[in-house]
Formats: structure tokens, C-alpha cells, sequence
């Protein structure tokens, strides 16, 4: 069964500069920049059929097109660091799409996500990592910003279990309002 989760894209040229800080760190593997997104909301292990109220539950949400960047660099896990991670700047916008995904889920039947919404694009996973070298990283690259990038569009993704996650597939695609016509001739998985 895939992993099922909906999430924006980043464009190509953003996930290259984030690439671009990929440096030597013991214990990190390097996620590939194929696989950077925004995830939205985790759904878990489960069949296409199971999903399937979730995905048309999102063909109700109609946002505007928002604009979003990156604001620094950061890791999950404190003293015992398991994850590199860009953080998203803060907006309401975002927010709102957040809160539409959570919702589209609970209507489907889905658990209330337990973990706040915490809008990031994970960089590297960390395994046995020394706290001071990754601390080291984070202070020559934490201060890390990006260029403001336009979302227009919301996925839902998947993914075989397998450790790391990836490589992801575009199940379903769901434009903002007044951006269909850019994704009208796009095949989607299923």
C-alpha cells in the first residue's frame, strides 16, 4: 500500500537552491531535490480506495494562488537530531490550506492530526549525527532565505513504504482558482 499525503511543489529553480546547501555532515543522507515538498496532510499506509473521500473532499477547496518562501534553516529532534529542515515563512494563506486539508481528511473519516502544523521542506535525515556538528551547520547555514515562489497548485502524493520516503507520485493535482488551464493536459497516476 502507498503512503498517501497531500503537499505543494516547490519549482524546479527553488529546489536546486536548496539543494545547493547540501554539504558533508556525518549521518545525513541528503533527501534527492525530486523529492522536496510541503506537506500538508499526512494520511499514512493505505489503499487508493480508502483515500479516494479525502482526494474529493480537496476538489471542493478553492483557494487563491499565494505566494510563500523560505525562512531559515532548522532540525527536528534538539539534542538528538534527526531530521535538516527549511522552514516556511509564516502566512495566513497557508494556514487556511492547512486547516482546509485537515478538515478534507476528518470528513473522510480520518483521525485529527495529532503533531501541530509545522510547514517545513526536509532537507536530510539524520542517523547518528554529533548535536554539535549539525549545530555547526545550522550556524554557517541557518540564516538561509529564499526568493518569494507562487503556489498554484496543491498535489496529493505517494509513496512506498520504504525508509526516507520517495521517490513520490502525483496522484491527483488540484489548481488554485483561476489556475486550472495551466495543468488541464496533465496526467496524474490514477
Amino acid at each position: 500500500m502507498p503512503r498517501i499525503f497531500s503537499a505543494i511543489e516547490l519549482p524546479d529553480d527553488l529546489r536546486e537552491e536548496l539543494y545547493r546547501l547540501h554539504q558533508p555532515l556525518p549521518g545525513a543522507r541528503w533527501v534527492h531535490p525530486g523529492n522536496y515538498h510541503i506537506s500538508l496532510r499526512y494520511l499514512g499506509d493505505l489503499d487508493r480506495s480508502r483515500a479516494r473521500e479525502f482526494i474529493d473532499n480537496l476538489a471542493d477547496i478553492e483557494p487563491d494562488p499565494f505566494e510563500l518562501r523560505f525562512v531559515g534553516l532548522g532540525v527536528f529532534g534538539g539534542y538528538d537530531p534527526h531530521a535538516v529542515w527549511a522552514s516556511v515563512e509564516a502566512s495566513p494563506a497557508l494556514t487556511a490550506l492547512a486547516r482546509a486539508h485537515e478538515k478534507a481528511a476528518r470528513l473522510a473519516g480520518f483521525a485529527p492530526e495529532k503533531r501541530p502544523f509545522t510547514p517545513h521542506v526536509t532537507l536530510a535525515r539524520l542517523r547518528n549525527s554529533d548535536a554539535q556538528r549539525v549545530a555547526r551547520f545550522l550556524t554557517r547555514y541557518g540564516g538561509y532565505r529564499s526568493h518569494p515562489f507562487l503556489v498554484t497548485r496543491t498535489v496529493v502524493m505517494s509513496s512506498r513504504p520504504v525508509t526516507g520516503g520517495g521517490p513520490y507520485a502525483i496522484e491527483d493535482i488540484f489548481p488554485m482558482r483561476g489556475c486550472g488551464f495551466a495543468y488541464e493536459d496533465q496526467d496524474v497516476s490514477w
